[in-house]
């Protein structure tokens, strides 16, 4: 998922940051609500985590500025308020969930997992293409009896492929799909992470199944009697 994370103290921002990401989730980290309006403007997110007291724009009135232009992604609001009147208002915004602050990481991740699952694009725990399937939960690749473990960015590349099978991407869409805001890919990142990921792809048997196409990008294939085009 592509997660917009909006959270001003550092010291709670980066270690959360650093845990989505290991999970496999692109993270867009911001520390106010006016970067975060415009973000939210820019770009398309499958979930996002506010906190409440931000400069700027709050993060209750950045919720319903997004309900109110007629988005749908799940919002998740972070914060220290605790009382039963801070939670209805929240949720009355148009937030999905709230977490109160101190955060604890295995909850966090579960709350985001279960919010993922509203989103338009949910297609379950497993991605399939012919016989391989991708673990989301797990962050394997499966065929057959072989398995093999992918990194958060290789796996972030196949689960892109995965949603769209037998499409060709281009450098420069691959890396606004994958790279967060603020963070320049060098100039052969992609080129090195399509050959990483064919690496992993070979051990169940299936690395010729990212395709160069010339000129143009990557696309991914299932190289079966059962291909269509």
């Amino acid at each position: 998922m592509r997660i917009l994370f909006v959270e001003d103290d550092p010291e709670q921002l980066e270690p959360l940051h650093a845990l989505l990401s290991r999970s496999g989730h692109i993270v867009d980290g911001v520390q106010d609500g006016d970067t975060a309006q415009w973000l939210i403007a820019e770009k398309d997110y499958d979930l996002i985590i506010l906190d409440w007291m931000l400069p700027g724009k709050s993060g209750i009135e950045l919720c319903k500025q997004y309900r109110q232009v007629g988005k749908t992604a799940p919002i998740l609001i972070l914060t220290a308020k605790d009382t039963t009147p801070d939670k209805v208002l929240g949720l009355d915004a148009g937030a999905d969930d709230y977490l109160v602050k101190p955060v604890d990481a295995i909850e966090l991740l579960a709350r985001v997992r279960a919010l993922g699952r509203r989103s338009p694009l949910w297609q379950g725990d497993t991605l399939k293409l012919a016989d391989l399937c991708l673990h989301l939960d797990a962050m394997t690749i499966q065929r057959g009896t072989k398995t093999a473990k992918l990194s958060s960015r290789e796996f972030q590349l196949l689960e892109y492929m995965l949603r769209h099978p037998r499409q060709v991407f281009t450098r420069e869409q691959i890396e606004l799909a994958l790279w967060e805001w603020g963070n320049e890919p060098e100039s052969n990142a992609v080129a090195t992470l399509v050959k990483r990921l064919r690496q992993r792809l070979k051990e169940v048997q299936c690395q010729d199944w990212i395709e160069t196409v010339y000129g143009v990008g990557y696309r991914l294939t299932a190289m079966t009697s059962e291909q269509f085009y």
